[in-house]
Order: C-alpha cells, then sequence, then structure tokens
C-alpha cells in the first residue's frame, strides 16, 4: 500500500471521528487542515529518505562499475606482462564487480520507479490540501447558511404551536378588560362626586342649543315666519336678552296698531 492510499485510509477514518463528534465545523475543518498538513509533513520525510536510499543505490552501482573497469584494465595489463594467473585473478574480480554492479544498477532502476510514484503521491497529497485550503471558506459559508436554516425551521416549528398566540391573545383580552373597567369607575366616580344641580343646567344649556339649531333649519326651510327666526337667534343669550327682544316686538306691534 503507497503513501497515498496509506494517507487516505487513516485520513477518513479520522473525518468521520470528527464529523461523528463536531459541534464547530469551523473548529472541525481547521483542525483537518492541521492533520493533512502532518501527514504532509510525515510523507515528505518518508519520500525524502526513498530519494536517499535511490542515490545511495545509484552511487553504489556507479562505484562497483567503476571497480569493475579497474579489474579489467589490470587484467589487461598483467596479460601484456606475460603473467596469466594474474590475469584470471583480475578476470575473476572483475566479473563479480561487473555483476554485483549489474544488479545494483537493476534495483537502483526499480527503486527509482518507486521514487517517482512516491513523489507523484507526495505531490497530489500537496495539491489535495492546497484544494481543502480553498474549499474551506466555501464549506464554512455552507455550514452557517445550513445552521440558519435550522434556526429558521426550529422557530417556524415553535410558531405552529398555538400555545404562544392563544397566550398572547388572553393577554390582550385581560388589558382590554382592565382598560373597560377603568372606564367605568371613571364613570361611576364622576357621577358620584360631581354637582347634580350644574349637570342640569348643562343638560338645559345642551337642550336650548338644539333647539335654537332646529329653529335655524326651520327658517332655512321657510318652515318659519322670518320674525320667529330672529327671536331664535336670541335663545342663547340668556334670559334677559329674550325679555328685551319680546319687549321691542311688542312695541313695535303697538306703533305699527296706532298708526293703522
Amino acid at each position: 500500500m503507497g503513501i497515498w492510499d496509506r494517507f487516505s485510509t487513516m485520513f477518513r477514518s479520522n473525518l468521520n471521528d470528527l464529523i461523528s463528534q463536531a459541534e464547530n465545523p469551523e473548529k472541525m475543518l481547521n483542525q483537518l487542515i492541521i492533520d493533512m498538513k502532518t501527514q504532509l509533513g510525515k510523507a515528505k520525510q518518508q519520500v525524502a529518505s526513498a530519494i536517499a536510499d535511490e542515490k545511495k543505490l545509484q552511487a553504489d552501482a556507479e562505484a562497483l562499475r567503476k571497480q569493475a573497469e579497474d579489474w579489467e584494465r589490470r587484467a589487461m595489463l598483467a596479460v601484456q606482462e606475460g603473467k596469466d594467473d594474474l590475469a584470471k585473478q583480475a578476470l575473476m574480480r572483475y566479473n563479480e564487480a561487473l555483476q554485483g554492479a549489474q544488479q545494483l544498477h537493476d534495483t537502483w532502476l526499480q527503486h527509482r520507479a518507486e521514487t517517482e510514484k512516491l513523489k507523484l503521491s507526495l505531490r497530489q497529497l500537496n495539491d489535495k490540501i492546497e484544494e481543502a485550503k480553498r474549499k474551506k471558506n466555501i464549506l464554512l459559508a455552507r455550514a452557517k447558511r445550513a445552521e440558519a436554516q435550522q434556526r429558521i425551521q426550529e422557530t417556524m416549528s415553535g410558531m405552529s404551536d398555538k400555545g404562544a398566540f392563544e397566550s398572547f391573545e388572553r393577554m390582550a383580552e385581560k388589558i382590554e378588560a382592565q382598560e373597560r373597567k377603568a372606564i367605568a369607575s371613571a364613570e361611576l366616580h364622576e357621577e358620584m362626586e360631581g354637582d347634580s344641580l350644574v349637570k342640569q343646567f348643562e343638560a338645559l344649556e345642551y337642550h336650548g342649543t338644539a333647539d335654537q339649531a332646529l329653529l335655524e333649519l326651520k327658517r332655512k326651510m321657510g318652515v318659519l315666519p322670518p320674525g320667529s327666526a330672529d327671536k331664535a337667534k336670541q335663545l342663547g343669550k340668556g334670559a334677559d336678552d329674550v325679555h328685551e327682544a319680546e319687549l321691542l316686538e311688542d312695541r313695535g306691534q303697538a306703533d305699527g296698531t296706532t298708526h293703522g
């Protein structure tokens, strides 16, 4: 199992645990980013170790290849000097070094391929983390919208309960009843404490005003003679004014009779 597969398995496990225990989405997402970066750091260390091993294998293979070349050169020197025994021993060392160099070279090629895969996985992991960091704000906004929607739904569910509205109506009725009682109490107090004689005269004045308005209306309609209208205007001026108007009217009638 590669680094990326191991990281994905562990990340999904941690993610499920965090989601199941999450109460604060923002804190959870920040913690996930921190965990990703931690795993990225560990993965970088592993890839760095793999690259170092690859470099060592390459160096060891190159060193054995040089040894093989050296023994081959020595074997050629021994042949030139006519020392075939030394040439054979040098050739044996040459073959051993050459075989070792070839084996190390093959191992290095295989290890280099694995290292390249690790590098690719590391780049993918880094890209995933950068993408997660970019998406974090979007996820936080979605989480806040979801929370607001949930609160709205809870509020609407609470409003569907008629108990609150019924209590509100009962309180309104109670206040209105208190207002009616206060008005009735004030009226009763006024009736009990007021001057009855003054109230009787106020009633008469109001009645006189109504009579005066009635006479004025009849005058406009032509139901009353003109003299009655003048008399009607004097109704609201008091008893002395009415008496004076009557005297003037009688005097006028007497003068008319004398001249007639």
